[in-house]
């Protein structure tokens, strides 16, 4: 079975690296302790949370940003309380930290994530949205603003234009590639948590157009079909064992980074993903040494939307859907409140200049050692690749892809 998996997140969910080739790869600053326990917690969140929606979705193409929807998650569980709080923690991969940490670690790592590369363009916005009829706990409100930089606004749930108001939003801060995040607003609804990212980036190295070429590319079926094919060789950071090749292209200033990991054609993709966990990841990114890789490339489109309910369940939180037992007390007090829907939706497009990607999530609330070897990575067949930011090693999306798309 084939398949072609695009790791691409733009998930915070920040590893750090200890890599130093140059001043140009130095991070910008050392990141606390308590920014580095919040790094790994998100990579290790979002590397399951893939597992997981992989699961699911079978022989899909999957583009994910568990940076997103931790943001999302991470201004929500400021609401929960007790059981509810815990369960949300565990599954952010956060329990053990005080909501303080939590807190200031997402603000001073949005901050870096948004200033690290003048050469990409990254944007991240949160906002929460009301009905104005109620009266909410404005302490969450407070911290929500602060620590996520979220715009706060109250809405007629009941004039239709409310629901235009909230997709301009996203529209507007997803740069026209998510246009809109929420089908409708219903009589229960009570308030929307929402993030919005944006990425763009040209290759550090480009690809020249007039090398793209008709190529096959092979299903997971084992048929074929013809996809574009961009082809370069360049010095690269690149690996390779007896289950995978992988190589980094690096966008901009080199501080992000496009990870393909391309299994070998007798390796089963979804076999390959389910080894995909924050202690192999890890390991795996400290074995690249740079080689003159020659690298073939499909250009290719994709635009993915999924209801993380399910997921998000199985992964540990099923309490805070459950409307006797969810507590977002710290939200709202004389309202009883749980989580009716987590969205996700998100976009990507890969030619020879570079990456163009998009992400949101909503949260619904309703009531109740390498010897070089001069390698050639042909990439026509299934594979993942992941978006990560290289100083704070936060994946910002991660996906997986069956079949290109022009």
């Amino acid at each position: 079975m084939r398949n072609i998996l695009y790791l691409i997140e733009f998930a915070f969910l920040l590893f750090i690296g200890s890599c130093s080739e140059s001043t140009e790869n130095t991070p910008v600053r050392q990141l606390t302790n308590d920014e580095k326990q919040l790094v790994s917690s998100g990579n290790t969140f979002g590397l399951k949370l893939f597992r997981e929606v992989n699961r699911e979705e079978g022989d899909k193409n999957i583009v994910i940003s568990p940076l997103s929807v931790s943001m999302a998650l991470g201004m929500t569980v400021n609401g929960a309380a007790g059981l509810t709080r815990d369960s949300m923690l565990y599954t952010l991969e956060m329990l053990g930290l005080t909501m303080e940490q939590v807190n200031s670690s997402y603000k001073s790592l949005i901050n870096l994530l948004l200033n690290i590369d003048n050469k990409v363009q990254f944007e991240l916005a949160n906002s929460i949205w009301y009905r104005n009829t109620y009266s909410f706990e404005q302490s969450f409100f407070d911290v929500c603003s602060k620590y996520f930089n979220a715009q706060v606004s109250g809405l007629n749930f009941n004039d239709p234009a409310s629901l235009d108001i909230i997709n301009n939003w996203v529209n507007t801060n997803t740069r026209g590639k998510i246009k809109v995040i929420i089908d409708e607003i219903n009589d229960n609804s009570m308030m929307f948590l929402i993030n919005a990212i944006y990425f763009k980036g040209n290759w550090y190295s480009k690809f020249d157009s007039t090398k793209t070429k008709d190529e096959k590319f092979y299903l997971m079926n084992s048929s074929s079909k013809t996809c574009r094919m961009m082809n370069q060789k360049a010095l690269l950071p690149y690996y390779s064992n007896d289950n995978f090749q992988a190589v980094d292209l690096p966008y901009g200033n080199k501080n992000y980074i496009m990870t393909i990991f391309l299994p070998k054609p007798e390796k089963n993709i979804d076999d390959f993903i389910n080894e995909i966990n924050d202690a192999n990841y890890n390991l795996w990114l400290l074995n690249f040494f740079n080689d003159s890789v020659n690298i073939y490339m499909p250009k290719y489109k994709i635009e993915y939307d999924l209801q993380l309910n399910d997921a998000l369940k199985n992964l540990g939180m099923a309490i805070s859907f459950d409307g006797e037992k969810a507590d977002f007390s710290n939200m709202i007090n004389d309202v009883k409140l749980f989580i009716s829907e987590v969205k996700h939706k998100t976009f990507i497009k890969v030619d020879e200049e570079g990456t163009e990607a998009a992400a949101a999530t909503s949260v619904e609330m309703v009531p109740t050692s390498y010897i070089p070897q001069n390698p050639t990575v042909r990439i026509d067949r299934p594979f993942v690749f992941v978006i990560r930011e290289k100083n704070s090693g936060g994946i910002v999306f991660i996906g997986k892809i069956v079949e290109p798309y022009n």
